[in-house]
């Protein structure tokens, strides 16, 4: 290992933005984060909370014209007068369901919108992401941000901000008309308030905690749920029906005693505040009693105030139930930020070089690399791959092999040592330059819904029918592909199902083919396809790789053999490295495993 290594971080570096903003203000934080999403639609913002204030007014105002109207006409036998009074109060009735229309039509036009956007953002920001990031978190947990987390914050954006706005003012208007018309009656239903307002407080503080908890078992139940999906068919050849759906109960039974506790603080303040709020009413109307008999109110006034209790505390009541709203919204908010906080990729763009096309050389010179803290997969390995070379790596599972593309690849960033290619390190190149030039055909094929056709062309999808269909002959895909009902067309399941596995890796043969790929990968590409198959694609494939820079990775040394060096690998070491008969000549590593996989040869020499 040499001396001037550098030393590179393991993980990606936690943005500690989200930490520090904690420190000060969580809600604060969180809030302004979701109106930069809203930000974008600011006039429908503008003109949703101008129409919510002008309107605001309306519902205060009816109690008001009431007063009028007992006061000022019935008690004097005014039906001219009353006539006027009542056309306001419908004017006044039909404008607040006018203002509640365009309000509900226009939140839920700018919420859809927002929550839009996040879903956008969220998974163009997963698909930037490192490998290991995927290494560490379970795909039932990403899917619980994408699914539940954002509908929560669709209902909020859709329905609550700009209706708390409204709330809010109407609020204040029915303060400031009750001061005007009896100021005494006023200080009465406000003594209530520093009541509701401790109560809420206590309520929102306990109430978040348990959504937290709610949503944190909701993404147990995703992730639980998704793994056993994908592997049912284990699941079912072991016969563990039955413990598997025992554990499925357990983390059910968890989510089900969360949702338990926020209906537990839910039970206990919606009462409360409906207890303080009748007890408001009943304290307006005994001292109004009171004050009946001594001619000192009006009718007008009480029958206005009872109705003024009402409004009052119904806007109360409308905001603690968008408490279950936000408080929800919030914890996925949270959860939400966090995630698109994580760092994108392994490297910064800005200053890399733009590789255009592989000349020279790829060289490993003393890497080391391992996947968590020192536990190394790779120890010291030092190779060249040269420009048009075909290279075979081999050894036993976990010696690293796929380690090396996946350096290569730039998925994985090594820990010490250097890669270069072409002379320039491979942290100063592009990742998307990198992965233009190598092409990969993984051990395990991994097919998208859709048809056979769009999983062909996914790497190059301008491609024409002609060339994909000229390639799909060359591997022998074709075969299969036109036994199969609409051919091309054919729609693929989730993962291929329907295909087989030697299918399926023809298939990706042909993939990374149309990709046309300056240096190619075969990552155990044959390992799942038939003798016959295998002869097909290496006759098909000779002439390519003749002219392209090809790396074998493969088990069988069968498939190795007429490769120009073979690089042995034994528990992250390179032990050997040389052609077939080379390595065979030394009768080390690669003799014994030749020997082990064909125990009819005789070879010179073995024992």
């Amino acid at each position: 290992m040499s001396n001037d290594s550098t030393k590179r971080s393991f993980r990606p570096q936690q943005d500690d933005t989200l930490q520090k903003e904690k420190k000060n203000s969580v809600d604060r934080y969180i809030i302004a984060r979701l109106f930069s999403y809203i930000k974008p639609y600011n006039k429908l913002v503008a003109i949703a909370v101008a129409i919510t204030i002008a309107g605001s007014f309306l519902g205060p105002l009816r109690p008001y014209l009431t007063k009028i109207a007992i006061d000022d006409y019935i008690a004097r036998g005014n039906f001219k007068g009353l006539t006027v009074i009542s056309l306001y109060l419908a004017g006044a009735i039909l404008l607040d369901g006018v203002k509640q229309y365009i309000t509900t039509w226009m939140t839920q036009i700018i919420g859809q919108k927002a929550v839009l956007d996040i879903r956008t953002d969220i998974f163009t920001h997963l698909q930037k992401l490192p490998a290991r990031f995927y290494d560490r978190n379970p795909i039932g947990r990403l899917i619980t941000r994408t699914t539940n987390d954002v509908e929560s914050l669709n209902e909020m954006l859709s329905s609550g901000i700009i209706t708390i706005l409204g709330d809010l003012l109407q609020l204040l208007f029915i303060v400031v008309l009750m001061a005007w018309i009896d100021w005494q009656l006023t200080l009465i239903v406000l003594a209530i308030l520093p009541l509701m307002i401790y109560a809420t407080i206590a309520f929102k503080n306990r109430v978040r905690i348990a959504f937290q908890d709610v949503l944190t078992h909701i993404a147990r139940l995703n992730t639980f749920f998704q793994e056993h999906l994908t592997g049912m068919t284990i699941v079912q050849l072991f016969n563990r029906e039955e413990r598997e759906a025992g554990k499925y109960a357990a983390i059910n039974a968890d989510h089900r005693d969360a949702n338990i506790r926020t209906v537990f603080y839910f039970s206990i303040y919606y009462p409360l505040i409906e207890v303080l709020s009748s007890a408001a009413a009943g304290l307006v109307i005994w001292y109004s009693g009171v004050r009946l008999l001594k001619a000192d109110l009006t009718i007008g006034v009480v029958v206005s105030f009872v109705q003024y209790i009402w409004l009052f505390f119904r806007p109360l009541q409308h905001l603690s139930d968008r408490f279950n709203v936000i408080q929800t919204a919030i914890a996925s908010s949270d959860r939400i930020i966090r995630l698109l906080d994580e760092k994108e990729g392994i490297e910064d763009h800005s200053g890399l070089n733009e590789l255009d096309s592989f000349k020279e050389s790829i060289e490993f010179k003393n890497v080391w690399f391992a996947y968590e803290s020192e536990n190394w997969v790779l120890k010291d390995i030092s190779f060249t791959l040269r420009h048009g070379e075909k290279i075979a790596i081999v050894g036993a599972t976990g010696s690293g092999k796929t380690t090396l593309i996946n350096i290569i690849s730039k998925l994985y960033p090594f820990a010490k040592g250097s890669v270069t290619i072409d002379g320039i390190p491979l942290e100063k190149i592009t990742e998307l330059s990198v992965r233009t030039l190598v092409g990969v055909v993984m051990q395990d094929v991994f097919l998208f819904s859709g048809t056979i056709r769009e999983n062909l062309a996914f790497g190059n999808p301008d491609v024409t029918d002609e060339a994909l269909q000229e390639a799909a002959r060359v591997v022998g895909a074709d075969r299969f592909i036109q036994q199969l009902p609409g051919g091309y067309e054919y729609r693929v399941l989730e993962n291929g199902t329907g295909l087989s596995s030697g299918q399926k890796q023809l298939i990706a043969f042909v993939r990374a083919l149309l990709y046309n790929p300056e240096i190619l990968v075969l990552d155990e590409a044959t390992s799942s396809v038939d003798t016959e198959t295998e002869s097909l694609i290496d006759a098909a494939t000779a002439h390519l790789m003749s002219e392209r820079t090809s790396i074998i990775i493969a088990h069988r040394l069968s498939t190795v053999q007429k490769a120009d060096r073979i690089i042995v690998l034994h528990k992250g070491v390179i032990r050997e490295s040389g052609n077939h008969q080379e390595l065979l000549a030394k009768r080390g590593l690669y003799y014994k495993l030749y020997l082990l996989q064909h125990p009819e040869q005789t070879l010179p020499g073995a024992l």
